[in-house]
């Protein structure tokens, strides 16, 4: 490489804290590079503990004994000095092989400022960014090709003043000699004069790349969808299922590949391009012009040929003007017998030419003037012809995008956006706080272990599925289009939180004693609409004396005996009272055969938390239900005995823990937490619905049936 272009790349060098040339580079999650030291200090900055850093290469705590061997006897170099991957593994604030156990580590997060954001680093921070080798190489290159006005590298075994300057460098020993400390150093026949040896330099490098987790294996593999290289204990990973996985080499060469066509695409490439797309559009104009022209003439000679025929018709017609003239001489015969014997068949041509004169009409138009080119939208396409632009971020659609047994991620287009060909879809999941919160801050919290960004290449539609999630997690989901410009911007982040439980999914029982004439269910049997027939009108009769209102329950069709489950749904706006919980299986059959009317809509007694007397019994309640309705939703609180009401949230997720007895009530789009009950899991519990005059309850679709539904 030629000096200049070397002495203009030097930006490209520099780290984005010091601004100086980086000097042992790591990478980041977001791929930028930075000086180990500067990422120290960075953090240290923001409050967290000072990790343990190896010496300055260049410093007298990294400089080996420097008594001369020429003097006295030393001894050997080292060749196991402590690595600076070997100390990035040690963590903060811990030392090799101790792990501390006190509290769960902080997610650490950097402050990048090419990306103008935090970047989370995971629990081990610095430990899990690789060093990047390759940057280093480029520098060390770069400072030998260009004069930077530094001192020269002195052999580090020769005693001053007499230190020579260093003529080979040592990749096992991690050390610089000269010419006589290297032939003492490494002496013939023995197993150091297979060391290999490089130029002198400050900074030594290791051989390769090896896992931050698991010691000594080296990174043989590249994941795809995480984008990350993996050795072979981190490829059996079950976060990996799934991904495409490539052996380093095989990605090695399709990404040099991929480089090296982007290096060729320069301006020059760029106006051959341009220059090549104008020769196109010129041939396929001249080709159009040439069939075009063929038609035009086409239709001239056809017209010609059809002209030149009714010429000829028309001369044999004024031929016929023979006949008139034998005819007005057939008109002086006075003989009456000879006049009639010559003018019959006189008289029959006579008619015959008379109709063809009347029937002659042109049978071709001259005229061209239908053979006009309107060339006006061309035009205006030709005006407005501009180079291509990737595509503009997606918007996503938050009312249709959710999380229940799968996440579901649906977007648009802005309108003034280019077309795509297809979509990359990115998600990566972020540490949960024990109690349900998300990390928040640029420390963080408490969390689990850092996940990288994951994709979904070459989505076609606009929206897309993902599977093999973790409970109760909060994840971060972000979408970008693709054309031959390449890929366009990212869309905005999306938060989306995962159920506190695997998803139950069931159907509405109809079997148990259902009033037809009050409660509709579904075909399908995931949606109840409660009927204001005639047996509600009786009812609200009675309600003018009596204050008594029919209540109507609904229940699943299964019975939960273990474990933790979850379930949503969504309550109509406009119902009256609907109630929605989880009952003793037992006591629900009980309630079918007892009778149906209750003294207050409100405060119903067989309800777990409506009514106030039953928190003054030692018993658990076999039912725990939430009521709402009229757009709210009634929580009880233990410092007002009527309780709060609060807006009615689009669904409304419940959460049983069977071995606890506990009921959860969650706002379903959000996983914020409503309420908790007890009930009473003795026996099988079954999810219960209850209706109090008119209302509709809807279950949750599986994301799986709502793609179907949406595509049908």
């Amino acid at each position: 490489t030629c000096p200049p272009l070397m002495k203009s790349m030097e930006r490209e060098l520099h780290c984005p804290v010091c601004k100086e040339i980086v000097k042992q580079p790591i990478v980041l999650p977001c791929q930028h590079s930075v000086c180990l030291m500067c990422a120290s200090e960075v953090l240290v900055a923001n409050g967290y503990p000072p990790p343990e850093l190896p010496p300055e290469p260049y410093s007298p705590a990294s400089t080996p004994n420097t008594r001369s061997p020429r003097q006295a006897r030393r001894p050997m170099p080292k060749a196991e000095q402590r690595p600076i991957d070997r100390v990035l593994r040690a963590g903060y604030g811990t030392y090799p092989g101790r792990r501390r156990k006190e509290a769960p580590p902080l997610v650490m997060m950097f402050p990048c400022i090419p990306c103008g954001r935090d970047v989370e680093l995971g629990e081990k921070g610095l430990a899990d960014c690789l060093r990047n080798l390759s940057l280093e190489r480029i520098v060390e290159r770069y400072r030998h090709t260009v004069s930077l006005g530094s001192v020269a590298v002195m052999c580090q075994f020769c005693k001053p003043p007499q230190a020579l300057e260093a003529t080979k460098g040592c990749t096992d020993c991690r050390a610089s000699f000269c010419n006589e400390c290297f032939k003492l150093y490494h002496p013939w026949g023995t197993p150091r004069a297979q060391h290999e040896h490089i130029q002198p330099t400050l900074n030594f490098r290791p051989k390769v790349l090896t896992c931050p987790e698991h010691d000594q294996e080296k990174l043989q593999f590249y994941c795809r969808s995480c984008q990350r290289l993996l050795c072979p204990l981190c490829k059996l990973r079950r976060i990996h299922a799934g991904h495409k996985i490539l052996p380093v080499t095989q990605a090695y060469q399709a990404l040099k590949v991929g480089v090296q066509d982007s290096d060729v695409w320069t301006s020059v490439a760029a106006r051959e391009q341009l220059a090549q797309s104008v020769r196109d559009l010129t041939a396929a104009l001249a080709e159009r012009h040439a069939s075009l022209t063929q038609a035009l003439e086409a239709a001239r000679q056809k017209r010609s040929e059809a002209l030149a025929a009714q010429v000829a018709e028309r001369r044999s017609l004024m031929e016929h003007a023979g006949l008139m003239a034998f005819t007005q001489e057939l008109l002086k015969e006075q003989d009456a017998p000879c006049f009639v014997q010559a003018a019959r068949q006189t008289h029959n041509r006579l008619n015959k030419s008379i109709e063809n004169l009347q029937c002659f009409a042109l049978a071709a138009d001259p005229s061209f003037r239908h053979f006009q080119l309107d060339v006006s939208k061309e035009l205006k396409l030709l005006t407005e012809l501009h180079f291509i632009h990737a595509p503009l971020a997606p918007v996503i659609d938050t009312q249709r995008t959710l999380a229940y047994d799968q996440l579901f991620l649906c977007w648009r287009l802005p309108q003034d956006s280019v077309p795509a060909w297809h979509f990359s879809v990115e998600y990566r999941r972020r540490g949960v706080v024990p109690g349900g919160g998300s990390r928040g801050g640029i420390r963080g919290g408490l969390a689990a272990a850092r996940w990288g960004w994951q994709r979904l290449d070459e989505v076609n539609g606009t929206s897309a599925v993902i599977d093999r999630l973790e409970m109760d997690s909060v994840y971060v989901l972000r979408v970008r289009g693709c054309n031959k410009a390449g890929y366009g911007e990212y869309s905005e982040e999306v938060y989306l939180h995962t159920p506190p439980a695997p998803v139950l999914n069931f159907y509405l029982d109809s079997r148990w004693g259902l009033h037809a004439d009050r409660l509709v269910v579904s075909k399908e049997q995931r949606c109840a609409r409660s009927v204001p027939g005639l047996s509600l009108l009786q009812a609200a009769d009675h309600a003018l004396t009596s204050c008594h209102l029919t209540s109507d329950l609904l229940v699943g069709d299964v019975a939960i005996t273990q474990g933790r489950h979850y379930w949503a749904c969504s309550v109509e706006p406009g119902s009256y009272l609907v109630k929605v919980g989880v009952g003793l299986e037992s006591k629900l059959q009980e309630w079918f055969h007892l009778p149906q009317d209750m003294a207050s809509p409100r405060y119903d007694p067989d309800s777990g938390h409506d009514s106030g007397a039953e928190d003054a019994l030692d018993s658990i309640p076999p039912f725990c239900f939430l009521t709402m309705g009229m757009g709210k939703i009634y929580l009880p609180h233990p410092s007002s005995p009527a309780g709060l009401t609060y807006p009615l949230p689009p669904r409304l997720g419940v959460c049983l823990d069977f071995e606890k007895g506990r009921v959860t009530f969650y706002d379903a789009h959000s996983l914020r937490p409503l309420w908790e009950g007890h009930v009473d899991c003795s026996g099988p519990v079954c999810p219960a619905f209850c209706f109090i005059g008119g209302g509709a309850l809807q279950l949750q679709e599986l994301v799986a049936n709502l793609v179907n539904y949406l595509l049908s």
